[in-house]
């Protein structure tokens, strides 16, 4: 009877610890992905719109230190031409050296060279930004539950706090934050960036475009890794229809011998 009743009140508790979560689970808003599914593709105009507004909006705060420039010439990825990769390079400056002289020296970037860092250390990134760190957006994506989902909704997400609810100085409220505080401000706003493609640069565009490069940026490798899935996937197919007729065949006999 102790063992039935004990049963009894974890299955109340898991019932309501499950109930609990369900409340409080955010449903982040939906958009069209190109890349979802097993056929998902990135957009390559969606990509190179989604790097000029990380270039022009959120590289003077966060940092993308695992991409070089050559990396948006690539295939799978904003491929730009190899011309155009130089260029974005060579119009930032680098920092190198020593010299022959022992001095270290600035010169325009190349394509082997990382992602320009806006700030030169962790310290120094906490200072300009009232204490936080703004995290570096390589693989933003991966690191957050929720994915290209969390990002788009989150860039999305700012509004005046509820009554009732008060803010630091310096604090924002955003439903789709965590604990609903933070300390970035709304970073887009319609037209702050004039897309060469002649795209409306609308809160709502700007937020999907610079979401799927972040995306790519996280998942470089992904149309190979669709197109991989999906040739194993005929291969298992074809395996196993010439697997079932060689069985079949087989049994005959035996059933024709007997």
């Amino acid at each position: 009877m102790k063992n039935l009743l004990r049963i009894l009140l974890v299955f109340i508790f898991t019932l309501n610890t499950n109930n609990l979560s369900s409340a409080e689970k955010i449903e982040y808003l939906e958009t069209d992905w190109s890349f979802k599914g097993l056929f998902g593709k990135f957009d390559r105009s969606a990509l190179q719109r989604g790097y000029q507004v990380y270039t022009e909006v959120c590289s003077s705060c966060h940092s993308m230190k695992y991409l070089s420039y050559r990396n948006l010439a690539e295939k799978g990825g904003p491929e730009f031409s190899e011309e155009e990769a130089k260029a974005i390079a060579a119009s930032f400056e680098v920092k190198d050296g020593p010299n022959a002289d022992g001095d270290m020296f600035f010169r325009p970037g190349k394509l082997s060279d990382k992602f320009i860092m806006p700030y030169e250390n962790v310290e120094a990134a906490k200072a300009a930004n009232g204490g936080a760190y703004p995290p570096d957006m390589s693989v933003l994506i991966k690191a957050r539950s929720g994915g290209a989902d969390y990002i788009y909704s989150l860039l999305l997400g700012y509004e005046d706090p509820p009554i009732g609810v008060n803010l630091d100085d310096g604090v924002y409220y955003n439903k789709y934050m965590y604990g609903n505080q933070i300390k970035m401000s709304s970073p887009l706003t319609d037209g702050i960036v004039e897309y060469s493609d002649g795209t409306e640069a609308s809160i709502q565009q700007m937020s999907k475009d610079v979401t799927t490069f972040l995306m790519w940026a996280a998942e470089p490798h992904l149309e190979a890794r669709h197109q991989m899935g999906f040739k194993a996937i005929v291969y298992l197919i074809i395996l196993t229809t010439l697997v079932y007729f060689s069985m079949k065949k087989i049994w005959s006999r035996i059933e024709t011998e007997v």
